[in-house]
């Protein structure tokens, strides 16, 4: 039986919003506090929005796979599924929101997410600092860090004006068959790309 998208696999208009305000409202506050923790799941969290990057890659990012020049950014995803590496083209939003994330970051090992027991934060770990960003939220518990490559998914179709291939390249599928998944039921979102951009990093 093939996997379907669904809706519940990936996030509406109105919990994308309240899950960045909650976002940014938290590390606001954790600024305020000498706090860096809620800075750093906000960082992933808008990795995931805006780059659909999968659970294993966010943990796998080396601060060498980061080239956010103005004009021309983008992530190298060395060790994708199956092994495959990539480049994922990200925006000017992305790209400040890093650039002031690397600003912050206490750690200074090879990896760009760290957490307090090691240099490299495990996949579960940031499954459950995403997890807890949606309780906060008020989102279903089902969402994962998933739900949100699922979101920029369909944000990237439907602003692309339907290139499938773009989809394909940017998610790091093996064939258009595997994104043609995506796409099932992109009439049922309303999603647009300034909720991506809005609000202060």
């Amino acid at each position: 039986m093939n996997w379907v998208l669904t809706p519940d696999k990936f996030l509406n208009e109105d919990e994308v919003q309240k899950l960045r305000k909650v976002c940014i409202n938290t590390a606001d506050l954790a600024r305020s506090k000498h706090q860096f923790k809620p800075i750093r799941d906000w960082m992933i969290i808008d990795l995931a929005i805006q780059a659909g990057l999968r659970v294993g890659e966010i943990s796998n990012l080396e601060i060498r796979d980061l080239f956010i020049e103005k004009g021309h950014s983008h992530i190298h995803i060395r060790q994708g599924k199956g092994n495959k590496s990539r480049l994922v083209t990200i925006g000017e939003s992305l790209r400040k929101h890093i650039h002031r994330y690397l600003r912050e970051r206490k750690f200074r090992g090879l990896f760009l997410f760290s957490s307090e027991r090691s240099d490299q934060m495990t996949t579960s770990a940031i499954q459950k600092a995403v997890k807890k960003a949606f309780a906060l939220a008020g989102l279903p518990s089902h969402y994962s860090v998933h739900s949100l490559r699922h979101t920029y998914a369909t944000l990237l179709y439907k602003s692309s004006g339907n290139n499938l291939r773009l989809v394909q390249q940017q998610l790091g599928h093996s064939s258009v068959q595997i994104t043609e998944k995506t796409k099932l039921l992109t009439s049922f979102v309303s999603l647009s790309i300034k909720i991506l951009i809005e609000g202060s990093y």
